[in-house]
């Protein structure tokens, strides 16, 4: 397989439109370089590859956006060049996450070149629904857009869930929840007062992903995320989607259990590692 490293946006999506349609697992790459092309993530800005096989056909794709992690489709073929290629242009990367097989193979070329040291940071799990289940607890008020006046709360809210979720990038938390207020990808479970909040991911290829999901802790265990989570599906349903899907933490049992009651089922896992250089 051919890599090709690009700064270029519109070059990136042009030869990867077909492979991140085709696979769920390219779901977030597929997002994520829209949001590029909409103008987030550009300071600094993004690094793409893709990998091109013997056929002609682009078979591989993987970008990073500071702070983020190496974000990579399945890939089958050597990654060694891979990681030659790209430590060339981002030789800080200090991660990368994708499917377990392809985030270790990466991980071990990566700690080969370098010398350094790689660990499991977050072990999650993909879930697909087509047919949304009522909750079996429903809780109290009902779904709704959020609007200008939530700002202030959501993005304490996303602070927060990153924080809490041990994910990167709480600098950028305004201006992603301003790039989702735009599209109405930011959702509020209201019981009286704000609850709980949803987030929804554009639509690719019939598929629309959930998350992020939070509930201020004060305000946990009375079923808001589940019923926020049920509503958000149905609605995504309803506007055209053939499928719903999210991904869970492993380690967070209380989410895997509330989305599995709503109709959603793991079918894959994912996970990101750790990358550490010698001395480092």
């Amino acid at each position: 397989m051919r890599f090709v490293l690009t700064r270029d946006p519109e070059e990136f999506a042009a030869h990867t439109e077909r492979l991140l349609s085709a696979r769920l697992e390219c779901n977030v790459l597929a997002t994520i370089s829209r949001d590029v092309l909409d103008g987030l993530y550009t300071n600094p800005g993004p690094l793409f590859a893709y990998g091109v096989a013997d056929d002609g056909e682009v078979r591989f794709a993987a970008m990073r956006t500071h702070p983020h992690p190496l974000l990579a489709s399945p890939l089958e073929a050597d990654p060694a060049p891979l990681v030659e290629l790209w430590l060339q242009e981002d030789p800080e990367v200090e991660g990368v996450t994708s499917v377990p097989s392809t985030a270790r193979a990466i991980a071990a070329a990566w700690a080969e070149r370098t010398g350094g040291t790689f660990w499991c940071a977050l072990r999650e799990a993909m879930h697909v629904l087509e047919v949304v289940r009522d909750p079996p607890r429903p809780a109290a008020g009902e779904l709704r857009v959020a609007g200008p006046a939530d700002r202030p709360l959501l993005v304490g809210w996303m602070r927060d869930f990153v924080i809490e979720a041990g994910v990167s990038g709480a600098a950028q938390v305004e201006a992603i929840v301003d790039a989702r207020m735009r599209r109405d990808g930011l959702l509020v479970w209201e019981d009286g007062e704000p609850a709980s909040l949803v987030g929804v991911s554009r639509e690719v290829a019939g598929v629309v992903r959930i998350g992020p999901v939070y509930t201020p802790p004060t305000l946990r265990r009375r079923g808001y995320a589940g019923s926020a989570v049920a509503a958000v599906s149905r609605r995504a349903l309803a506007d055209g989607a053939r499928r719903c899907m999210l991904y869970t933490d492993l380690d967070n049992p209380t989410s895997n259990k509330i989305y599995a009651e709503v109709g959603y089922e793991r079918t894959a896992d994912w996970e990101e590692i750790a990358l550490e250089r010698a001395g480092g």
